[in-house]
């Protein structure tokens, strides 16, 4: 992609298990490991997966909360992996999250003009008086009435909680901003208000997302293209329309088929994997989806080798869809 605004390029993060006295590396949790996408300028990627599949630790290692292993993260040109000091002060200004639990996000001991206008102190930006117009702006951006300014953070419901950690991160005026789980911990009847507020705020400003959930049916509505994670690696990428309709890789099919459907009369095939999945230790050679592959066992012997022994690429099938199976066509 060439109008890329985010690029992330076989990003790796490793976790290491100590032992001994000496605190020997004995082993690795791999909890991101080769991992690649493009994100453009004003697009929704959606990132989706189940718990532990390293949606989350992606996201934060993009920012930078934590330290990649390997691999490099390029935000409008600028190399994010090495930036220090001042340059990695300007990335930060660019470059937003809002965490999936948003009581535990807020420091309880601050009142919401200081939770909001904390990054406008630390990047310097304005005179007392202008931070604190921009802190009455941003919470009007969210639809909270700028006279709670003064209040703490255990005075709120749930969801005007995770509005105020959307006015903190807005208040920088970022260009990308990590959604991390944004409504998971939210009641359903408040889960559309912040969806909503968040589409809202994307057009307003021309907001680039990265917006990480294990709820499929929101992330079809939100996104504009899809990545679906398994155990540390993306095993299909592609628009969300084209997805949801053709998924072309057997885990994101059996992900699909759990989306409860509305349609009392509708007859969905469920796809129940076997077993559990992997630990991000010691995952399987080859193919890391392999022991749980409905697909595997429809293949000849010599076909159940090759997803035995070798890793397959991440490649393109038609433009814009790809996918990390060598079979992809079978489905």
């Amino acid at each position: 992609m060439t109008d890329a605004l985010l690029t992330v390029n076989r990003l790796e993060k490793f976790f290491p298990i100590r032992r001994g006295v000496l605190s020997r590396v004995v082993a690795n949790v791999k909890a991101v490991d080769d991992v690649s996408f493009d994100v453009a300028e004003g697009e929704t990627l959606g990132l989706v997966g189940e718990s532990g599949c390293g949606k989350t630790t992606a996201g934060r290692t993009i920012l930078r909360l934590l330290d990649p292993t390997g691999g490099t993260v390029h935000f409008d040109g600028r190399d994010v992996a090495s930036a220090r000091g001042d340059s990695l002060r300007r990335l930060r200004r660019d470059m937003q999250i809002v965490f999936q639990d948003p009581f535990g996000s807020l420091n309880p001991r601050m009142t919401i003009q200081g939770i909001v206008e904390e990054g406008l102190v630390v990047h310097r930006m304005g005179n007392k008086q202008e931070r604190r117009s921009r802190v009455r702006e941003t919470l009007e951006q969210v639809g909270l009435d700028p006279s709670y300014m003064n209040r703490y953070p255990h005075e709120f419901s749930g969801g005007q909680r995770q509005r105020i950690c959307v006015a903190r991160a807005l208040a920088l005026n970022p260009r990308f901003m990590v959604l991390d789980e944004p409504i998971s911990a939210l009641d359903v009847s408040i889960q559309s208000q912040i969806i909503n507020l968040l589409v809202v705020l994307r057009e307003k400003f021309k907001l680039t997302y990265l917006f990480i959930s294990h709820d499929l049916s929101v992330v079809e509505y939100i996104s504009d293209r899809v990545a679906v994670m398994y155990l540390g690696q993306i095993v299909e990428l592609a628009a969300a329309t084209v997805l949801y309709r053709k998924p072309m890789h057997p885990y994101s099919e059996a992900l699909l088929s759990s989306i409860p459907t509305m349609d009392p009369t509708a007859r969905r095939k469920r796809i129940v994997l076997p077993g559990d999945v992997p630990s991000p230790v010691n995952p399987p050679s080859g193919c890391r989806f392999h022991p749980r592959c409905p697909l595997r066992a429809k293949l000849s012997a010599a076909d159940q080798k090759r997803c035995e022994n070798e890793m397959p690429e991440l490649r393109q099938l038609v433009e814009g869809h790809l996918s990390r199976c060598h079979f992809a066509e079978k489905l």
